[in-house]
């Protein structure tokens, strides 16, 4: 089988990836994120994921290059990673007590046949009201300023969660299960009997 790449250096998505016992390399890309007024947040994560692979995928001629990108999405509002910590707080004030909705758009690349597939995973999640002194303990922890919609649900801000419906995976940041679809599309099984 030829090499996996993972387009992100994403520690959750790495985590994530290494979680299913395969063996990658990391690909650091830097894809400016422009959202389009007149696109749908599925849309938008699934062309950002498709420009993550295909840039990771520059200069390869063999191997799958994996990649994904992830919004928090509060009634119309996309909400991607916080800019500063009032930013932060800001997005955990339209979070709380309310439930949203966590979209990731995956990209898989087949160097060999240039195929690219991309598909997008959606999952709800129930926010926890938050007193002031929750919000500024939780910004002081630095957890929400590098993450979309300013919480990990694998972290400190699981304290904040009340249910998930849906994939698990995909709040983290990578669906697992729609990247093994995909994967078994591209006839690239991520999983192999001995």
């Amino acid at each position: 089988m030829s090499r996996i790449y993972l387009a992100s250096t994403s520690p959750r998505r790495v985590e994530l990836l290494r979680s299913l016992g395969l063996e990658f390399s990391v690909l650091p890309v830097e894809v400016p994120e422009s959202y389009a007024t007149d696109e749908s947040p599925r849309r938008y994560v699934q062309r950002m994921a498709r420009q993550k692979a295909m840039q990771g995928a520059e200069g390869l001629t063999e191997g799958l290059v994996i990649a994904a990108d992830t919004v928090v999405v509060i009634d119309d509002t996309v909400l991607g990673k916080p800019q500063t910590r009032d930013d932060a707080a800001r997005m955990l004030g339209l979070l709380q007590g309310r439930v949203h909705r966590v979209i990731s758009g995956v990209a898989l690349y087949c160097a060999q046949t240039r195929r690219c597939l991309t598909d997008a995973e959606e999952t709800e999640v129930k926010f926890a009201a938050m007193t002031d002194q929750e919000v500024q303990w939780y910004i002081s922890t630095g957890e929400p300023l590098d993450k979309a919609g300013a919480y990990g649900v694998q972290g400190k801000g699981a304290v904040f969660i009340e249910w998930v419906r849906g994939s698990y995976s995909n709040v983290v940041g990578l669906p697992l299960r729609l990247l093994y679809l995909l994967a078994q599309q591209l006839d690239y099984p991520l999983t192999t009997v001995e």
